[in-house]
């Protein structure tokens, strides 16, 4: 393993998810108590499976040499999460767990998981890292997404759900359960730490929140994210995904939230995301201000699909994202 820096399809599924989620709004609406999401799991292909937890998916490796988590969920669901896991995975042991970015929603779980895993720790560093270490699972990612959470202080994810391995280069890789697992850093698209994370043997892509089919791009300028780093996150996965001949499916990709995907979703997400982004850019370019933009309504033929008038993703805020991402750099002040 070449980490860097160590630190101490199912249309029927998502349909079934989208009736799941449209009765659950409507029990709450009618005043009857909210019940907590329901976790599911469909084996993708290969060696890997895809849980849903409430609103967020989570992938998970299981082989021979024990369990990889690709993202943990939101804290609430840990246990159900942990649970589901070991149904699948039986006695296997956890032994890694990705984290594809630092957002709560994808990383609440990891002081449990991890706490519930053991990892492989052989050779001299047995003795360095002393007793107790190999007692959890190791959290691996790239190393922005530690700052973010470290920068996050006692708001966020507690210390024992932290990186513990991180790295900074492009790409690094590592090889568990038979196959050669890639986490590939996209930088500036949903945030600044964003990894892909590619499963060559299973032919499986997990992409965290840098591709979602739920609503439109989600572009965390606060945490370093952009629009142009979505859209060239969405041609990577594009440029590894391979279509099976004539028929659905070939290379899957779990998106951090929605349906399971393949390159044809992907491709329309992208070239939906292209096309708003031109859209934007020309306004911009035609010295419009963001509420003409709003007023607009550049995307109402794209409203019914992704878009919100209501929650943490709307499609006003979306568009403010979009606009203040795509909008020339001002020179800082006294600038020449």
């Amino acid at each position: 393993m070449k980490w860097r820096v160590p630190v101490a399809v199912a249309s029927g599924l998502a349909l079934a998810l989208i009736a799941a989620a449209r009765a659950e709004q409507g029990s709450q609406a009618a005043g009857s108590p909210a019940q907590a999401p329901a976790v599911r799991s469909l084996h993708v292909q290969g060696n890997v499976w895809m849980i849903n937890a409430g609103t967020v998916n989570v992938a998970v490796q299981i082989g021979d040499q024990g369990v990889l988590l690709v993202d943990t969920g939101p804290e609430g669901l840990a246990e159900a999460i942990l649970t589901e896991v070991r149904r699948l995975a039986g006695d296997r042991p956890i032994r890694y767990i990705v984290n594809t970015h630092s957002h709560r929603d994808h990383t609440g779980g990891n002081a449990k998981i991890a706490s519930a895993g053991k990892s492989i720790i052989s050779g001299n560093f047995a003795a360095q890292a002393g007793a107790g270490a190999a007692d959890a699972a190791k959290i691996l990612a790239h190393e922005q997404t530690q700052v973010r959470m470290q920068a996050e202080g006692p708001d966020g994810v507690p210390a024992a759900g932290w990186p513990t391995d991180t790295f900074f280069v492009a790409k690094d890789a590592f090889y568990f359960n038979g196959e050669a697992v890639e986490l590939l850093h996209q930088p500036n698209a949903h945030t600044s730490g964003d990894v892909i994370v590619h499963f060559r043997k299973s032919d499986v892509i997990a992409a965290g929140d840098a591709y979602i089919n739920t609503t439109f791009p989600v572009i965390n300028r606060e945490h370093g994210g952009s629009y142009a780093g979505i859209v060239a996150a969405l041609n990577r996965i594009i440029d590894i995904t391979v279509p099976r001949d004539k028929a659905e499916g070939g290379t899957y990709v779990i998106p951090g939230h929605g349906r399971l995907a393949d390159e044809a979703d992907v491709v329309d997400y992208r070239d939906m995301a292209t096309i708003v982004r031109d859209r934007v850019g020309d306004a911009i370019g035609r010295k419009m201000s963001l509420e003409q933009v709003k007023a607009a309504r550049l995307v109402r033929d794209y409203e019914g699909r992704f878009g919100a008038s209501q929650g943490t993703w709307t499609t006003d805020a979306f568009i403010e994202a979009a606009y203040r991402s795509l909008s020339p750099a001002r020179p800082a002040a006294g600038a020449r």
